[in-house]
């Protein structure tokens, strides 16, 4: 036999040998062959090997640049150090920019540091890279960030002022992202009056998450000059307006903070973007599919009522509506407690069957 039908053979068994032991890509071709250099033939046969093995899956690992293998999820674990800055201006197939990529997923996070530090630049994306993650995880995990991970984040949320924004500013103040002291960065935003009212495109206190209202930052926010009213307008964003996030949730302190300052909103809540239509709590709490724990539903209704919310409010998409006779219609368990509740008359033309 001569040497490369040799050499093939050894190449194949080797390979096989690895893939079936647990390893994967090229990885596991590249730890076989060892030896092996880009320009030998021994090397060009793993290729065509593993080639023929994948063939319709990902692209292969070897056959992307430098940037474009530290993103790909395929080519992990990712090797620090392996970026080239050349090939951050280089033109790739990527579907959006690379610190985006990174951005908004988590696996790829230790790559942040490496991007900017390679001269990554948000202003190279399409969106701020904050933004694709907000929309993507409300509230990611970041208390599992790295030193340096929450240093990349910190200024993104700095470097980019397309950052400051309803979504980025609900999830930097989530729960894990206070854990991971990220709150700090909406403080500073307000210290530094890039969130003066009149300014952005959307309330920053409706932007908070619920926890956040009644704390000193919700209070700096007030104290700046936005007001709970102007908070119920519609925004940019694609996250719930902070009213909503609050009923929805169940968040009871967060709702009383809203109904404290605008007591309507216990009966109408305006539409969070223009081409919506108001919306009734009362009514919303009687569906099953509108609260995020269906089990506190009766919770909320007691709540809604005793903050002045009305059985016999119209519905705005349906007007010959009341909320008790919605209930009534859907043999609603709720419906002993609307029939006990204090019925105040709506203003306009008598609604047939009303209450």
């Amino acid at each position: 036999m001569s040497l490369c039908p040799r050499l093939f053979a050894r190449v194949v068994a080797l390979a096989a040998g690895a893939l079936l032991a647990g390893c994967s890509g090229p990885a596991a071709l590249i730890s076989v062959v060892g030896i092996a250099t880009d320009t030998s033939a021994s090397w060009a046969i793993v290729k065509h090997v593993h080639e023929k093995m994948i063939e319709g899956g990902p692209v292969l690992c070897y056959r992307l640049n430098s940037v474009e293998r530290a993103l790909a999820t395929h080519c992990m674990p990712y090797a620090p150090g392996s970026i080239k800055a050349a090939d951050l201006a280089a033109s790739h197939k990527l579907p959006m920019c690379p610190l985006a990529i990174a951005a908004r997923e988590p696996r790829l996070w230790p790559v942040l540091p490496e991007l900017i530090d390679k001269g990554a630049m948000p202003e190279a994306c399409a969106r701020a890279p904050l933004v694709e993650l907000a929309q993507v995880e409300a509230c990611p995990d970041f208390t599992a960030t790295s030193p340096a991970e929450r240093d990349a984040f910190v200024w993104l949320a700095q470097a980019d002022a397309r950052a400051i924004h309803h979504d980025v500013v609900r999830m930097l103040s989530c729960p894990k992202a206070r854990q991971a002291g990220f709150d700090d960065v909406i403080a500073r935003w307000v210290a530094q009056g890039q969130m003066a009212p009149g300014r952005l495109g959307f309330s920053p206190l409706s932007a908070l998450h619920p926890d956040v209202l009644n704390t000193p930052l919700s209070a700096q926010l007030e104290a700046a000059g936005h007001q709970a009213r102007s908070a119920l307008d519609p925004f940019d964003g694609a996250l719930r307006s902070g009213f909503e996030q609050a009923f929805r949730s169940g968040h009871y302190a967060a709702l009383d903070w809203w109904l404290a300052r605008a007591p309507e909103l216990a009966n109408r809540v305006p539409p969070p973007q223009g081409n919506q239509l108001p919306w009734v709590p009362l009514a919303k709490a009687l569906s099953h599919d509108w609260l995020d724990q269906p089990q506190q539903q009766q919770a909320m209704v007691e709540f809604l009522l005793a903050r002045g919310a009305n059985p016999s409010a119209r519905l705005p998409h349906q007007p010959d509506m009341t909320v008790l006779r919605l209930a009534r219609q859907m043999n609603s368990p709720m419906l002993p407690l609307l029939e006990q509740a204090p019925q105040v008359r709506t203003a306009g033309r008598r609604i047939p069957g009303a209450p």
